[in-house]
């Protein structure tokens, strides 16, 4: 039930904080951003789960996308530690999605590769300084969904199929803030980067307990 709440919660002030993304102020984004992401927490927290490494991980991994959360609602200067806080937190989704038996080889490489290859020769003239941190970002960010990838094709649970999705998301808003940021503005960024974030952790947090959220209160 508590899980049911967060989640309608986190929508509410998901819709607040995309709005205001778009107001010239912008306090309603400021406020609205990471209430979102740490009603999110709030979820894999309360997740129950035979693998408490996987929840603690995924929860820390969470902790420091908040913090990267943060970082990009401040000045352009701070954006590489933003980065950075991502990256940590992907890293730390990596770990959490090997607790099941470690790294492991699947034909998801193989599309995930081709998919890299194309981002990368989109932005690459783009990048200028920051062509290290963003093929570091990218690679990150691939493996992370290579291995939530693996683990469900190894898998086949709910958690797994939970985490997969998330993490496809996941590429799917970094890819538009990426492009947004260095190929070229464009209006609708903000509503693709923020809804798919945002269920992309969702999604990630509900994997800690291994359930759709309006099943979560069935023994």
């Amino acid at each position: 039930m508590m899980i049911t709440i967060l989640t309608i919660a986190a929508g509410i002030t998901a819709v607040f904080a995309i709005w205001g993304a778009y107001k010239p102020t912008r306090t309603l984004y400021y406020i609205f951003k990471p209430l979102t992401t740490l009603l999110i927490i709030g979820i894999a927290l309360l997740g129950a789960t035979p693998n408490p490494l996987y929840k603690t991980l995924i929860v820390v991994g969470l902790l420091f996308c908040l913090g990267g959360d943060i970082f990009l609602m401040l000045p352009a200067k701070y954006f590489i530690m933003g980065l950075v806080s991502f990256l940590i937190g992907h890293i730390f989704y990596i770990a959490a999605f090997a607790t099941d038996g470690g790294l492991a080889l699947s034909w998801w490489l193989l599309p995930l590769i081709v998919y890299g290859g194309i981002m990368y020769r989109i932005l690459q003239p783009h990048l200028g300084k920051m062509r290290g941190p963003a093929i570091a970002y990218l690679l990150i960010i691939l493996v992370m969904a290579w291995q939530a990838l693996t683990r469900w094709s190894a898998l086949q649970t709910t958690s797994a199929m939970l985490a997969a999705v998330g993490a496809v998301a996941f590429v799917i808003s970094d890819s538009t803030l990426a492009l947004d940021r260095f190929r070229g503005k464009f209006h609708s960024a903000r509503v693709v980067v923020l809804s798919t974030y945002w269920l992309a952790q969702w999604l990630i947090a509900l994997s800690v307990g291994g359930y759709l959220v309006f099943q979560s209160t069935v023994p």
